[in-house]
């Protein structure tokens, strides 16, 4: 072989691994992990039967970002001592601390730097927790600016639990989301994970995908593994085409993969599911 013909393959031997390192896939997975009821565990599905198999899920799976839903400050401290590879932010929505629900962000430390984290709450003063418009619960969305280890790039990630009664709340809610994403990540790459509470034929749903900012990595999925929807109610043979739990993502995105785990397990002989709602989980390139 020639000096010039070796020259040329290391020249484009070396451009592969750049492209290769540049565009490792990204992992983002949307989960409500259902929060510690009574009720459920007089059901058989109470958290300290749940929470193995939920936070075993996520350890398998190890998506590099997870976008949780309906986390008690005990649930959270529960799920960081079974998935040491996470760190978190997020804060509780009754009262900016630990009181109530967490919409929590979860990162895999080795691949993420934490740059910049916050929330906002779902309501006309986003600066405080309070009831937004006509919702039942006080609202919070959380955001973390991520700088990614391996690429040298920085995304955008934000998470909600929009509301379960006020059509009012969820509409504006959505509005305000878009806003702040516009305001704080013009430009960058983003993520929209939650339990939005509408599904993909709801006009809300739409606000959403009509904003020029996101899409629906559902149906911009390259492969689709999705034998039902997000919301099971722990009904095991309950099938449903409505997907309310999402994972939007800027147009920029490549979703190459998009599946809702329907996984279960097995308690006291019967066949439970880990959450009232099944995940989701995403595969991008970015």
């Amino acid at each position: 072989m020639t000096t010039i013909r070796r020259l040329t393959l290391m020249l484009v031997l070396s451009a592969l691994a750049v492209l290769s390192a540049t565009s490792t896939p990204l992992q983002v997975a949307s989960y409500n992990i259902r929060y510690d009821a009574y009720d459920d565990s007089v059901a058989g599905n109470g958290w300290r039967v749940r929470c193995p198999w939920v936070c075993g899920l996520i350890d398998y799976l190890q998506p590099d970002v997870v976008g949780a839903q309906e986390v008690l400050d005990h649930q959270l401290r529960d799920m960081l001592q079974r998935l040491p590879d996470y760190d978190y932010v997020g804060v509780g929505r009754d009262d900016g601390d630990k009181q109530g629900e967490y919409a929590a962000i979860f990162y895999r430390r080795n691949r993420f730097d934490l740059r910049d984290s916050g929330h906002f709450w779902l309501n006309e003063t986003p600066d405080q927790p309070a009831l937004g418009w006509d919702a039942a619960c006080i609202r919070i969305c959380t955001w973390a600016r991520l700088l990614d280890k391996q690429s040298g790039r920085e995304i955008y990630c934000f998470n909600l639990h929009m509301d379960h009664v006020g059509v009012v709340a969820r509409r504006e809610a959505a509005r305000l989301v878009v806003k702040r994403i516009q305001q704080m990540a013009e430009g960058k790459t983003v993520v929209l994970t939650g339990d939005f509470n509408v599904d993909q034929t709801d006009e809300i749903y739409q606000i959403f995908t009509t904003s020029g900012y996101l899409n629906d990595s559902y149906a911009v999925a390259q492969r689709r593994l999705a034998p039902n929807g997000t919301f099971n109610d722990y009904h095991l043979n309950e099938v449903t085409p409505s997907r309310i739990d999402h994972v939007f993502v800027s147009p920029t995105v490549a979703v190459r993969r998009y599946a809702v785990m329907t996984n279960v397990y097995w308690s006291q002989g019967q066949t439970r599911i880990p959450s009232d709602h099944y995940p989701v989980l995403v595969k991008l390139d970015y």
